[in-house]
């Protein structure tokens, strides 16, 4: 049996920490060097980016990082893997190859693709696959307007580009976790059908995808947290049967805990059984143990089939979008953003009517008896969207400028502009596994097909959640208290949607919020949602309840108007809210 194997990040995003690569590798023994470099809204920037300049499809600073790091991981034997590919695996490899020609090495490098659509559509239409929104069911329609749609690879391109020897893999759209679970696959020889060792790895690697927020980063509890101002990256150890230890480097500052690993898990998921190219893996059977210090035991995690289809994010561009932001000072609020609406429209060449969209908004953050000015503020909010940038622009210019001395005490702009830019709408579909099969080639040389389809296993294989004992909810008195006094959260975005995961810190606590926090009560604590569906999945084994709201982010990141487009903040904003406490569970002072 193979010993454990140690998989670190140095990206949770494209645009994080350049150091991080350096620090992972100079920081403590490691087998492996990962990171996760792509996100819904970077494909859309990086379709964007292609456009302006035919190289600019892929993660630049990942080619920095092997700059820095790349002789090092060569001498000690570090694999990379690293889906900064993004649009252009092909082009990012052969810019790792300029870098490494450079600095008189001769690694090999292996890209995989395969995952991009955009060429394709019409041939897949054509052949009767839908690729329907996969919420709204709305068809296809004119595929000309899409400027970039990649299916979600899984693991075996990156197992078969290890198994050629590769130092060196780039990827292009594999899931967050196949980067993670590739390697681990590889140096542990599992097969297809190891469902339950193949869970965990994609558990591990969901865990380590955002970086620091394993450790310290985005966590509710962070005051509790050491070293928070430079926060250090995490690392997945492996074991043959797929559990892990989630741990970072020895001296840097944040923690790995059972909260911040919990807190992660709940990142970006749906329902407990977490779809993926390689495996189902069932969130609702995994058991966290504190190991030591900075040590999170991951166990117990089970697997089922994967679905025989791959999830495909396309992007099209939406528009074009402008943003005024004015603000309304002191007294009379209500009465001045009435005045600065009517204003506006009446010095403005364009009617409401004329445009695809308009979405005006009153953000009442200022203060009764206000001790600062920023306490006297709040804020008049209008979003333009159109798909002539003409009529946008003509909308707005002149018209805020009018409004300057004419209308309200106290005006001033807080941001925007009458300069339109351009907007994405993400848009979700699935396509059969089948027709989508992975490309493995050696940089200058041979190339592999790898079928993404997985052979469905002899018999039928379905896993039930773990439930363990807890104990009844706490009864008693009650004080009313932020909600945040007794769970941590975690929330952002996947699509049009928002995942908002709550998380308790006893079984006392988590026995409470099961039977008080409702769909329905989460909708009167978060008004957003109160006309919104929302799918409510509790999580025992981990003391969580996972939220879904649907449709809270319209059409996606690049196209909402929410003051946070990506949901991050949702889940503080709960914790925020007053709710009567049981007193037993309010912390000691």
């Amino acid at each position: 049996m193979a010993d454990p194997i140690r998989i670190a990040n140095c990206s949770g995003f494209y645009g994080d920490r350049l150091s991080a690569a350096r620090e992972m590798v100079d920081g403590g023994p490691i087998d492996v060097l990962t990171g996760d470099w792509l996100a819904e809204l970077t494909m859309l920037i990086l379709a964007r980016t292609r456009a302006k300049r035919p190289n600019g499809g892929f993660a630049r600073t990942f080619v920095t990082q092997m700059e820095q790091v790349m002789g090092d991981c060569l001498d000690r034997g570090i694999k990379v893997v690293a889906n900064a590919g993004g649009l252009d695996p092909d082009g990012c490899a052969e810019a790792v190859q300029e870098v490494a020609a450079t600095l008189g090495l001769s690694p090999t490098i292996v890209y995989v693709d395969g995952d991009d659509l955009l060429p394709r559509l019409d041939e897949l239409v054509a052949a009767g696959v839908s690729l329907d929104h996969v919420e709204t069911g709305e068809p296809i329609g004119d595929t000309s307007r899409f400027v970039s749609a990649n299916a979600y690879l899984g693991c075996w391109g990156i197992v078969e580009a290890l198994e050629r020897g590769a130092d060196i893999v780039v990827t292009g759209r594999t899931t967050d976790a196949a980067v993670v679970c590739g390697p681990a696959a590889w140096h542990h020889g599992w097969g297809r059908h190891d469902f339950d060792a193949l869970a965990g790895a994609v558990v591990a690697g969901h865990v380590i995808e955002c970086g620091t927020q394993a450790t310290g980063g985005n966590y509710s509890f962070f005051t509790e947290v050491p070293g928070m101002e430079r926060t250090g990256f995490p690392w997945a150890e492996i074991a043959a049967d797929g559990s892990s230890v989630i741990g970072k480097h020895e001296g840097t500052g944040g923690e790995v805990s059972v909260g911040t690993v919990t807190s992660q898990l709940l990142y970006e998921i749906g329902a407990p059984a977490y779809l993926g190219p390689d495996v189902t893996a069932r969130f609702d059977t995994i058991r966290l143990h504190q190991q030591g210090p900075d040590r999170v035991r991951i166990s117990d995690t089970r697997g089922e089939p994967p679905p025989d289809t791959l999830k495909v994010s396309m992007n099209e561009l939406g528009g074009f979008r402008a943003d005024v932001t004015i603000a309304l000072t002191g007294l009379d609020i209500d009465a001045k953003a009435a005045l600065v609406e009517r204003a506006f429209w009446t010095a403005s060449s364009r009617d409401p009517d004329d445009f695809d969209s308009v979405t005006t908004t009153v953000a009442r953050t200022d203060k009764p008896d206000p001790a600062s000015n920023e306490e006297a503020v709040a804020a008049w909010r209008l979003t333009i969207k159109d798909a002539d940038e003409r009529k946008v622009g003509e909308a707005v210019a002149g018209a805020v400028n009018e409004l300057a001395l004419a209308t309200i005490p106290g005006l001033f702009g807080l941001g925007g502009g009458s300069r339109p830019k351009a907007f994405g709408v993400y848009r979700p579909a699935v396509v059969p596994a089948d027709l989508v099969p992975q490309h493995v080639v050696t940089l200058g040389g041979e190339r592999t097909v790898i079928e993404s389809v997985i052979p469905p296993p002899a018999e039928p294989l379905v896993v039930g959640p773990t439930v363990p004992d807890l104990p009844p909810p706490p009864s008693g008195d009650t004080v009313p208290l932020p909600l945040g006094t007794v769970v941590g959260s975690r929330s952002g975005d996947k699509g049009g949607n928002a995942n908002l995961g709550v998380f308790a810190r006893s079984a006392e606590a988590y026995a409470w919020i099961d039977e008080m926090l409702t769909a329905e009560r989460l909708r009167e604590l978060l008004p957003e949602a109160a006309d919104l569906a929302v799918d409510r999945h509790p999580l025992p084994n981990v003391w969580s309840i996972k939220f879904l709201i649907h449709g809270i982010l319209q059409e996606g990141v690049a196209a909402s108007t929410r003051q946070d487009g990506q949901a991050k903040s949702l889940g503080e904003w709960l914790r925020a809210r007053v709710v009567d406490v049981p007193v037993v569970l309010v912390p000691d002072p």
